[in-house]
């Protein structure tokens, strides 16, 4: 998802355009707030234009009253002007401070409710990208974009861009103002707006480079907490603490050091612009005094001129005080949007049915996958499982073993070949229909940081407490449950450390029951268990996998000698299949070394009877165990 991005103000906005689309129908439901955060806007707008005129009343009174010569007549009744003048500002200014106040809670509450919405469509977006692009991404970048980078996305969509639009009418509205007040005054006053322009759009360029490189550097720092964080035990096992500590650091300095030199430069433009203001008011003020001399203007409205213009220039002051915050905002939008554009590959074909329940007739015809392009893990495998079979999928680490999971499942499609159950390949059928009906205990099960009966339940949905119970018993687990202080209700830490290895293995076979699902794949369920456990873990299973099709992927040769067939994988090929006790006499160390494999040519692979929904096959495929160059296509 990394790409370069533009550093101009200008190379910007087709970044910002891409974040207003993402955003824009999220904003169609909030209308109601927006339009009556704009009309109050407005309404506040309208109180600024008529907010100095009283002081200019009560100041031409009170000159006129006092015998100097000034354009205009004296009013008639002094104290009538005075009083009506300060009911008047009094009433403004109230109307005024109202219409801010509802202006303030209208966009606050589209804001927060606008943030919420694209944060969990951010969130759900995510969970359906496909392990292609999980395995290839950084768990912290992803959760600091989905929390702090929709965070300031919220200041360029409404807490910025919405005030800065009201005062940009404000500063319309009060140049056509003075224009009819004093044309050549006016030009005076708008005479600085090029330079302004001018020095913003030189400081925005750098404020922008630097924000989008303090945004990857917290992104970057977001992936190195959570990444050392879930393995804290490995940290302090190792001793590298001060290590990690130290990378950390480093990053962080990183950070402080853009996000220092984005706030340096920021108020760099602030403190230009309040010069450029002062440069105006100044020359406004000379330029007026001597009109007022002249006969042109009455002190009164050299008074309403200047307040006008402190007040059309606050635009300029917002513009120079959020730039940083704009930039930063437009960064974080970009890297958002990124995500909202990654497109799932593994998704429901237009053809797709929903699949009735399975009778566990598993194939898999000449099928490749790869991790990464151009490096194939799976070279033309073939295998069949037979309905309520129960099989092993043995070999070499790195083989490709754990991959057929992951084919059946359709976590991962493959770019040849075909994987079929009961005839059908998974392609033609619906997620949502086939991934119930396969369930899969892993060798690292995580739990959720709920309670045992949640972690169950999970399994399937609308499980009853009877049935999570039921589960719980097929698997081992309940009496070590019910021993536990609050029992189901026993809420079991991040990835459920909190309990042991084995208890851990029991709830997630529980998990697995509860789905009732007709084809059971067991990945390295076993691996790092002590014998009794092990043997409870076993027994469990066998209870899970009773009249199912299993799929046991396993280094553990005891394991496989329990299945009725096994296949050897080797090279992303089936080598071997047939009775356990004559593929494993063929590859497993007969001396007694601990099992291990030794590099024995296969014997000749079981006979399959061909398919009729075979897919097509490569025509550079390999055979046996040997192995040819190849260029994949999809």
């Amino acid at each position: 998802m990394s790409s370069s991005k533009p550093t101009t103000l200008r190379g910007a906005l087709p970044g910002l355009r891409r974040t207003v689309k993402h955003v824009a129908p999220h904003m169609r439901s909030e209308r109601p707030l927006l339009v009556g955060g704009l009309a109050a806007m407005f309404a506040e707008v309208l109180m600024r234009l008529l907010e100095p005129w009283p002081l200019k009343f009560v100041l031409d009174g009170v000159i006129a009253a006092s015998g100097a010569e000034i354009a205009g007549e004296a009013p008639a009744s002094l104290p009538t002007v005075l009083l009506l003048a300060c009911v008047g500002l009094l009433v403004v200014v109230s109307l005024r401070a109202f219409a801010s106040y509802l202006m303030t809670i209208a966009f606050a509450l589209a804001g927060n409710r606008l943030l919420t919405k694209i944060r969990g469509h951010a969130f759900t977006h995510l969970q359906t990208l496909s392990m292609a692009f999980h395995d290839n991404s950084r768990t912290g970048d992803l959760v600091a974009r989905v929390t702090s980078d929709v965070g300031r996305l919220k200041e360029v969509a409404v807490t910025a861009a919405l005030p800065l639009i009201g005062n940009v009418v404000t500063m319309i509205a009060m140049v056509g103002v003075v224009f009819i007040l004093d044309a050549p005054l006016a030009l005076v006053m708008i005479a600085v707006l090029p330079i302004f322009f001018l020095t913003g759009a030189r400081v925005s360029k750098r404020i922008n480079g630097v924000s989008r490189q303090q945004r990857k550097a917290e992104g970057e720092l977001a992936s190195m907490a959570t990444e050392s964080l879930s393995a804290m035990r490995v940290i302090q096992s190792y001793s590298l603490e001060d290590k990690m500590s130290g990378a950390f650091a480093s990053n962080n300095q990183k950070t402080l050091k853009d996000g220092v030199k984005a706030k340096k430069l920021s108020a760099g433009l602030e403190r230009k612009t309040d010069v450029l203001v002062g440069l105006a008011t100044a020359a406004v003020l000379y330029i007026g005094a001597n009109r007022v001399l002249a006969g042109a203007l009455t002190p009164g409205e050299l008074v309403v001129f200047i307040t006008y213009l402190k007040a059309a220039f606050k635009p300029m002051r917002d513009l120079a005080k959020y730039t940083g915050r704009i930039a930063q905002a437009a960064a974080s939008g970009e890297r958002l949007v990124d995500v909202l554009e990654e497109t799932p590959k593994v998704v429901n074909t237009s053809w797709a049915r929903h699949a009735r329940r399975f009778r566990g007739d598993v194939w898999l015809r000449g099928v490749w996958m790869s991790y990464t392009p151009g490096h194939p893990v799976l070279r033309g495998l073939d295998l069949h499982v037979r309905p309520g079979e129960r099989v092993a999928v043995v070999g070499p680490s790195g083989a490709g073993k754990s991959s057929i999971a992951m084919l059946l499942s359709r976590l991962r499609d493959p770019e040849a070949g075909q994987v079929c159950i009961d005839g059908i390949d998974v392609r033609d059928l619906t997620l949502e229909s086939l991934r119930p009906q396969i369930a899969i205990v892993l060798q690292e099960s995580l739990l959720f940081a709920t309670t045992i009966r949640e972690n169950i339940a999970d399994g399937a949905p609308g499980t009853t407490d009877a049935q999570v119970e039921a589960a719980a018993r097929l698997a081992g687990a309940h009496d070590f449950i019910t021993a536990m202080p609050n029992g189901y209700d026993t809420v079991v830490g991040e990835r459920g450390t909190t309990l042991s290895g084995g208890q851990r293995q029991r709830i997630a076979i529980a998990r697995a029951a509860v789905r009732d699902a007709p084809i059971v794949i067991l990945d390295e369920a076993m691996t790092g268990l002590d014998k009794g456990t092990e043997d409870e873990v076993i027994a469990a299973m066998n209870r899970l996998t009773e009249g199912r099709t299993t799929i046991i992927i396993t280094h553990d040769m005891a394991a496989a000698r329990d299945a009725d067939r096994v296949f050897w994988v080797d090279g992303g090929v089936v080598t071997d299949s047939g009775r356990p006790d004559a593929v494993l006499g063929r590859h497993v160390d007969p001396a007694g070394t601990g099992g291990a494999l030794v590099a024995a040519s296969p014997g000749p692979p079981e006979h399959t009877e061909p398919s009729p929904h075979a897919g097509p096959t490569r025509p550079d495929a390999p055979t046996g165990r040997k192995e040819q160059p190849l260029a994949l296509t999809n």
